[in-house]
């Protein structure tokens, strides 16, 4: 079994379903799974896992992502995107000026609605399952943080369109900010493109073409490491005593192994290997998830 991250460049017209189950083919094991969900349309970065790695995608699904997009005016879709049925559609007499104006009001901590169309749960049920089943919910805004929107080009017309950039928080959803966008400006607007240029520390510029991954007869060579998966963490190096006492889950005083900030911590090992990610408790820290086997190693 194959354990590490495999940074993938989704195409569009795939869920990221789709490219998991893909590359359990692809890789010849059932343990994979992936660090966020990409919509079908929308392409970009799709981080997936492999083996004892899956444990580790909640530390990448949690950071900051980044889009390029393009915003649609004077058309509302019943999705928010380009894939969804028409429900409005009039001109609007808008200016670059007054949708950068408006930009500012969606940036900082905000209150999001999500919409219909997405992989959240209520009730156990996730959102797209009802929208599809016809059914539409009250849904609770939520706080997200967007840290950057930016209007990059801007093209006038009845039907105005600008490409967009937006880096954001974990659960932040582009397409409900272009519908927002549009209202803003005393309209309408839907998300007409999306790609996903980066998550956390891993960018488009290492991300491997699911063409590239399904036609490469050694896909080996596109997975990294699990201490790789774990590069934006602090690093804890510890020594043979402290290797053996991680592999059965030991609790260690942070300042016993200089832990310093809140966490969480990758303790590696003098080959640079993940023996464990390590999160504070109070005056200690406490593993979450330990790859390394009793005996020290990674298993």
């Amino acid at each position: 079994m194959i354990d590490g991250l495999v940074v993938v460049d989704k195409p569009g017209g795939w869920t990221s379903h789709d490219v998991v189950a893909k590359l359990r083919g692809v890789f010849g094991q059932r343990r994979v799974g992936h660090a966020g969900t990409l919509d079908p349309d929308a392409t970009g970065v799709l981080l997936v896992g492999l083996g004892r790695a899956t444990r580790l995608m909640r530390y990448l699904q949690e950071t900051t992502k980044e889009y390029d997009g393009v915003v649609a005016f004077g058309v509302a879709t019943d999705t928010l995107d380009a894939s969804g049925a028409v429900l409005d559609r009039a001109p609007m007499s808008i200016t670059r000026a007054d949708l950068e104006a408006a930009a500012g009001r969606f940036t900082g901590d905000i209150m999001q609605v999500p919409p219909m169309v997405s992989a959240l749960k209520v009730g156990g049920r996730r959102l797209h399952e009802m929208a599809r089943a016809g059914e539409e919910i009250e849904r609770e805004a939520r706080p997200v943080r967007v840290d950057r929107l930016v209007v990059r080009d801007f093209e006038p017309g009845p039907f105005p369109r600008a490409s967009i950039s937006v880096q954001c928080s974990s659960g932040t959803y582009v397409r409900s900010l272009a519908a927002d966008l549009g209202a803003a400006v005393g309209g309408t607007a839907h998300l007409a493109e999306l790609r996903r240029t980066r998550v956390g520390a891993f960018s488009l510029d290492e991300a491997h073409p699911l063409g590239e991954l399904l036609g490469t007869e050694a896909p080996r060579d596109a997975v990294l490491s699990p201490a790789q998966a774990m590069r934006a963490l602090p690093r804890i190096s510890v020594d043979d005593d402290c290797t053996a006492a991680v592999s059965h889950g030991s609790v260690f005083p942070a300042s016993v192994l200089g832990a310093e900030g809140p966490g969480p911590f990758a303790l590696v090992d003098a080959q640079e290997t993940l023996l464990a990610v390590y999160e504070r408790r109070g005056s200690a820290i406490k593993p979450a998830v330990v790859l390394a086997s009793s005996g020290g190693k990674p298993a």
